[in-house]
């Protein structure tokens, strides 16, 4: 379904809340990440935060009488956006998080705009470059090497983890365009198809997880803090989230809720630090910046624009994505 919500006249007291609580959320999704890998394969903890994000959603939909979709169709190109946009993003943070910082996790996952924007002109053909997306992009691309810090070399274990996360943040680049091209134009809501998308990406890792990993260990057996963790990346940062994302959109319109983009690195920085005290180099918090503003150009963040429609997914608005934790 297209949602195109013209935002309402609604002061900034009535979505600021919900917004900053988004950027939280999705922001310490990073560390419950790193708690959970501790303990579980990252396949495992991928498998069972997105089977308790699935039944969050699938409650939701129950309580709004809404339904999952009937067009087989439609479920085709959900076997791509689930695998894209879900099980192969989420598995790579996992194992790029077992090399390593939370924070740094974040702020990569802060460079899947410049991803999309590449792909959506290239390959999905619903974008168009201009000069001013190129030059955000080469600002984005600028900033990336300094993240990397390239300067000093490259290799070992902890440059492997941030390719590793990198990557995740292009399986978010192919899902979204793909996702706007393909089921945009559907008659099914953004959380209809958010909870099949979850359903058909539990599935697909029911398969994988126990060839690639063995069987997964039962919850009953996990510790409190990794059972918590799993908890949080389905219930909240799948579930809560989605319903909140969707009230900002409503309330801010697109533009301002698509916004959130900036915050989640931010928050999970701080997080990082004060919860694990993890500790991050000059360079990659300087790269970060250089990345946002790059982002910030290619999305038109200083220039004064109408609301742009956008396609309902689980917390990435298509016309201005947000990569979902």
């Amino acid at each position: 379904m297209n949602t195109d919500f013209a935002p309402d006249r609604s002061p900034l007291r009535s979505w600021l809340p919900g917004f900053l609580a988004l950027g939280v959320i999705w922001g310490s999704s990073f560390l419950f990440i790193k708690v959970g890998v501790g303990e579980l394969h990252p396949l495992h903890l991928t498998l069972y935060r997105v089977a308790t994000g699935a039944t969050t959603l699938l409650v939701v939909l129950a309580v709004l009488r809404d339904r999952l979709p009937r067009e087989p169709r439609v479920w085709a190109h959900l076997l791509v956006v689930a695998a894209f946009g879900v099980a192969i993003p989420f598995t790579l943070f996992g194992f790029g998080e077992q090399r390593v910082e939370s924070m740094l996790a974040g702020i990569w996952n802060a460079t899947t705009p410049l991803i999309v924007l590449p792909l959506a002109v290239l390959v999905f053909r619903t974008e168009r470059l201009t000069v001013r997306r190129a030059v955000g992009l080469g600002l984005g691309f600028l900033g990336v090497l300094v993240v990397l810090g390239v300067w000093e070399g490259v290799g070992g274990s902890h440059f492997t983890g941030q390719l590793m996360c990198l990557g995740a943040a292009a399986g978010y680049g192919v899902a979204i365009p793909y996702q706007k091209k393909f089921l945009a134009g559907t008659a099914y809501s953004g959380l209809s198809l958010s909870a099949a998308q979850l359903l058909v990406a539990t599935a697909q890792l029911a398969v994988v997880a126990p060839l690639v990993a063995g069987a997964p260990p039962a919850p009953t057996g996990l510790s409190l803090p990794v059972l918590g963790s799993v908890l949080a990346l389905g219930a909240l940062g799948t579930g809560l989230a989605f319903v909140i994302n969707m009230r900002n959109i409503r309330l801010a319109g697109a533009s301002t809720a698509s916004t959130v983009t900036y915050l989640i690195p931010v928050f999970a920085v701080l997080v990082g630090a004060v919860v694990l005290g993890e500790r991050m180099t000059w360079h990659q918090p300087v790269g970060a910046l250089v990345v946002l503003i790059g982002v910030a150009v290619a999305q038109g963040m200083f220039r004064s624009r109408r609301p742009v429609p956008v396609v309902g997914t689980p917390a990435v608005p298509a016309a201005e994505p947000v990569a979902r934790r």
